[in-house]
């Protein structure tokens, strides 16, 4: 039996800041100051003469990629770099004008490992938006019990299980000097939900394979996997409510469940913004947040549906979709199939998206940051490649923005059997640095 391992699980840290370029991006929904102005008498008006105006210019596309080779000497170039293992990798290259400069089995579907992080983590910054945080709420209803609702924050822990816990004293019926005790429901997913059906086995014991929940204590991973989370967390809360002097029943109920009528807000902890938690997806490869960012996205913890909306999502970006297949949000799954040549063509649609700077900032640099961080140092590529990593036994991915002298190429790169694939990869990448090549 073949257990796959991942070379992009990531140490847990409490946050993880992404470095987001200088260039600001203008958020939606800014309110505009209001300026008092005096109604205008309407009798001193007199009917204009309407202008001549010239018809209003064509609408411009954004560029998509093209299906026709245009640079035959990167092209022969690769082909004599994967020519000693041909049918073991896909390469697909393109510029910001769309133009398909060079193109190796673009259209095989492979498996894409952690690569499919670029997608859900695409598809949440577009639906989500860059300041959205995931929240964790206590309620109280009108016969004084609570409950606790979370949205899967990665970075929850026991200071503010603590802070819950003290708030639920004070109004759930234990005043922590002899009184009720604090009646409390715990939402969550059933058990079949925590792990999507494709992970094998062997992995759930690892953290990079714990259970994707909503009420998740430190992302339900210590050092392995926590492989039950209700316990754990029902503990933690019983603990910290006896340390202050206080009595709890606990019970769990379906997060699904709609909250009952007359239900209090009576405390909320947030995450760290999405810009953050695309860095944890995207440059540390951590595969808990990029399954939280799809079923968010998606606004559903059901992961059939949530599949079914990403791929509705990609439709709709018109991106290349033969052979695509969604089976979870972090590529653990190895039922996903991606080609390269989507990959290239949703990195340069992102590249062009109104939150294009935070996608490229989330990811991993050659030589400097994330999984990226010990490859290609010293060579021209450290500081210029913006990628995302993935890694399953017998699969090796990486894709992203390689900054030119003729500016960005979008690259993405799969091998499935080769030896020694990151070679192979950064000769990949410094053949495409070449831009005399490809001249504009």
């Amino acid at each position: 039996m073949t257990i796959s391992t991942s070379a992009n699980t990531c140490t847990m840290r409490r946050r993880c800041l992404a470095l987001l370029l200088a260039l600001p991006v203008l958020q939606p929904g800014a309110a505009l100051a209001q300026v008092s102005i005096p109604p205008a008498d309407p009798s001193k008006f007199e009917p204009s003469t309407l202008a001549n105006l010239p018809p209003p210019p064509a609408a411009i596309g954004l560029p998509t990629l093209q299906t026709q080779l245009s640079c035959g000497p990167l092209q022969q170039r690769l082909q004599g770099t994967l020519a000693a293992a041909s049918g073991s990798w896909s390469v697909t290259v393109a510029d910001a004008r769309g133009r398909l400069l060079a193109d190796y089995n673009g259209t095989v579907p492979r498996v894409p490992a952690s690569n499919q992080k670029l997608v859900s983590s695409a598809f949440a910054l577009d639906r989500l938006g860059p300041d959205y945080r995931l929240s964790t709420r206590l309620w109280q209803f009108p016969d004084g019990s609570l409950r606790l609702t979370g949205e899967g924050d990665p970075d929850l822990a026991l200071p503010q299980l603590q802070r819950f816990a003290m708030l639920a004293m004070g109004s759930g019926g234990s005043t922590g000097t002899g009184g009720g005790a604090v009646r409390l429901e715990l939402a969550e997913e059933p058990r079949q939900e925590w792990w999507p059906s494709g992970w094998h086995p062997g992995d759930r014991t690892f953290a990079y394979g714990a259970p994707i929940t909503r009420l998740a204590v430190t992302s339900n991973a210590i050092h392995d996997a926590v492989t039950n989370p209700p316990s754990r967390l029902q503990a933690l809360l019983q603990r910290s409510m006896e340390q202050q002097g206080g009595r709890v029943q606990m019970a769990m109920v379906s997060a699904r469940a709609p909250l009952p009528g007359g239900a209090v807000l009576l405390h909320e902890e947030l995450s760290a913004p999405m810009h953050n938690l695309l860095s944890l997806a995207n440059s540390d490869s951590h595969n808990f947040t990029a399954e939280v960012l799809m079923r968010q996205a998606a606004g559903t913890w059901d992961l059939g549906q949530a599949r079914t909306r990403t791929s509705q999502w990609l439709f709709a970006q018109s991106m290349p979709m033969q052979g695509v297949q969604i089976a979870d949000g972090s590529g653990l799954d190895r039922a996903n199939r991606l080609t390269s040549r989507f990959l290239t063509a949703l990195l340069l649609r992102m590249d062009q998206h109104p939150y294009g700077r935070n996608y490229m900032a989330s990811m991993a640099v050659a030589g400097q940051r994330g999984s990226l961080r010990n490859l290609y140092n010293g060579t021209s590529l450290q500081g210029r490649f913006y990628g995302k990593t993935g890694t399953l036994t017998g699969v090796r991915a990486i894709s992203g923005i390689l900054l030119t002298n003729d500016g960005p190429r979008y690259v993405s790169t799969i091998g499935i059997g080769s030896s020694n694939p990151n070679t192979v990869i950064g000769q990949v990448l410094r053949n495409v640095q070449d831009t005399s090549l490809c001249p504009i």
